[in-house]
């Protein structure tokens, strides 16, 4: 059993960019997409969002707060595995303006023109309540 540290696991998830965001749907089905960390990972077990409120699966977080995350590094030079990160956790939405210009990246600006101004625009917070890894060597748990 490996013994990482959540200080580690951010800085093994500065270098991966996109996630899968796995989201419960109104029957039960599970649903997942890419969403972008936007690295913006001082990770605390905290990871940030944005998207439109309007999005299919932010109904599906409004309904079940349940959801998970699933970061996959790329490999090593010498062809050892990347890390795969897990993260289960719980969903919350904000349209709190402080919270946006905190977690605002330039970058962003691709899917939101008009930066934090974008109208219907929503930053979704998951709250970790245990990170998995696996890197090929080791796998371990990490509790938040």
């Amino acid at each position: 059993m490996g013994e990482l540290t959540l200080s580690d696991i951010a800085e093994k998830m500065k270098d991966i960019d996109f996630c899968m965001l796995t989201t419960v749907t109104e029957g039960g089905q599970l649903s997942s997409r890419p969403m972008s960390n936007n690295r913006d990972v001082d990770y605390d077990g905290d990871s940030w969002f944005f998207a439109y409120e309007n999005a299919r699966f932010i109904e599906d977080v409004q309904a079940n707060d349940q959801v998970g995350l699933t970061f996959a590094g790329d490999k090593s030079l010498l062809g050892k595995p990347g890390i795969f990160i897990g993260v289960e956790g719980k969903a919350s939405l904000t349209k709190d303006r402080l919270a946006f210009e905190k977690h605002w990246v330039d970058d962003m600006e691709r899917w939101f023109p008009q930066g934090i101004e974008t109208p219907g625009i929503v930053l979704l917070k998951v709250q970790a309540s245990r990170v998995h890894y696996w890197d090929g060597e080791e796998n371990g748990e990490v509790k938040i």
